[in-house]
């Protein structure tokens, strides 16, 4: 079973050799990680695909928050996201097959972003499913695909309100009661009419 986390981790050295470090010890394979700045300056923000049983979250998840310069660790695999991926294809292509390779690129709404004699490149985002369903078409043309360069998962929640985003927006009593949420609960509609207590 496919596992997925959203680790917030600080921008330092050696992070990313201590996560694949636990999940080696943990003999969990991980699926893809993907790394990247986020809008607080000196967090990374880590997407984690692992594979395993369908209880070892929690077990992953603690092991996670005892690394040291991580921060935050959320399970994103049960709630709704909203779920990406890129990747770049090289395919060969003669003047013979342009046109038909152009056609499923349309199909697939994906676009051309390099252009050889003897090849050209597709540039894709989408889910998972998506992208192997261009590449299992492209290989069943007889077309040869040359190289392939993905970028793995990207997960966001939907509309999740956090304590975070409650503060962006300034929600009236939320600095003076705290979060009006955890992680795991979401945020009721009349919360954000609340009134500040007098």
């Amino acid at each position: 079973m496919l596992h997925t986390f959203v680790a917030l981790v600080e921008d330092k050295p050696g992070v990313l050799t201590r996560v694949a470090s636990l999940f080696r010890r943990l003999n969990i394979n991980i699926v893809s990680v993907t790394v990247g700045r986020t809008e607080r300056n000196g967090v990374s923000r880590m997407t984690i695909v692992a594979d395993a049983s369908a209880t070892a979250n929690h077990r992953i998840m603690a092991s996670l928050y005892k690394l040291e310069n991580v921060l935050e660790v959320d399970d994103v695999g049960q709630f709704s996201c909203v779920t990406r991926e890129l990747a770049l294809i090289k395919v060969a292509a003669t003047t013979q097959t342009r046109s038909h390779i152009f056609e499923l690129v349309e199909v697939f709404r994906a676009r051309i972003v390099d252009l050889a004699p003897e090849s050209l490149m597709i540039e894709m985002t989408g889910v998972e499913s998506k992208i192997e369903g261009l590449i299992q078409v492209l290989t069943e043309s007889g077309d040869q695909i040359l190289e392939v360069s993905r970028t793995g998962r990207m997960v966001m929640r939907r509309g999740q309100h956090t304590s975070r985003v409650l503060q962006a927006m300034r929600i009236p009593g939320y600095e003076s009661s705290g979060s009006y949420e955890t992680e795991d609960t979401p945020l009721e509609p009349d919360v954000l009419d609340a009134q500040p207590a007098d």
